[in-house]
């Protein structure tokens, strides 16, 4: 029998493996609940552990694995509703294989299916992502995962976004434009000379750019610092 905060967590943590592929931070889990500290998330996940529903894995930091759930979640296949007041934030759109392509500018391949967006090369700081534009590299990219408008991609450089399950190496897919709603994932250029990826918290006066690593700090500056250049819509991984 499971308290109601243990139940609440478990179903959390199966539902954020379920959309990301990796458990959540603390922090999150402490989020989620409406919990004051991390306090109270150790002793819930000691308590889960103990009754056999996770598994902490050994030499990994923070990975928890689910081994079963009560039976009102049904089976491991099944993703969980949400928690109510519980924002899941960016749900990475994850397709694995080898994409390549060959024609300049984002246009249909030869799948009807698919696309071809321009792949512009690494984002890392101190690159503006004008002098990143090469039309030469391509990748194909399932027409479902982006919508209207124009879109480019980026290689990911760097571990900073990890806890949103952005991984180094791995192709984010951006729509291009300049407004972006707080707490999105964002392509933002600072003082016309650096782009990064991180998310945009708007905090009185100041933009805030967000990691989702606790190794980093958030960034703030003034709103004339900082040109958004694209929102996150979508991700590719390859194995």
């Amino acid at each position: 029998m499971l308290t109601k905060k243990q139940h609440e967590l478990l179903t959390f943590i199966h539902g954020h493996l379920q959309r990301h592929g990796v458990s959540p931070s603390f922090d999150e889990m402490k989020d989620a609940l409406a919990l004051k500290s991390k306090s109270g998330i150790h002793r819930l996940i000691t308590g889960l552990e103990e009754r056999g529903f996770i598994k902490r894995l050994p030499h990994r930091a923070r990975a928890v694995e689910v081994m079963r759930l009560p039976d009102d979640l049904g089976s491991k296949g099944e993703e969980p509703a949400p928690l109510s007041g519980i924002n899941p934030g960016f749900a990475p759109k994850v397709i694995q294989g080898n994409f390549t392509g060959s024609l300049p500018g984002a246009q249909a391949a030869n799948d009807s299916e698919a696309m071809q967006l321009p792949l512009y090369g690494r984002i890392a700081a101190g690159t503006p992502i004008e002098a990143l534009r090469d039309y030469s590299n391509h990748v194909d990219v399932p027409s479902a995962m982006i919508g209207s408008g124009e879109h480019y991609a980026l290689e990911v450089d760097g571990d900073s976004m990890v806890d949103a399950g952005i991984l180094d190496g791995d192709t984010v897919l951006i729509e291009r434009g300049d407004t972006a709603e707080n707490g999105s994932i964002v392509v933002a250029l600072i003082d016309n000379e650096e782009a990064t990826l991180k998310r945009l918290r708007r905090k009185g006066g100041a933009i805030a750019l967000e990691p989702a690593n606790q190794a980093y700090e958030t960034r703030l500056f003034p709103p004339e610092r900082v040109t958004i250049q694209g929102r996150l819509v979508g991700l590719l991984r390859r194995y």
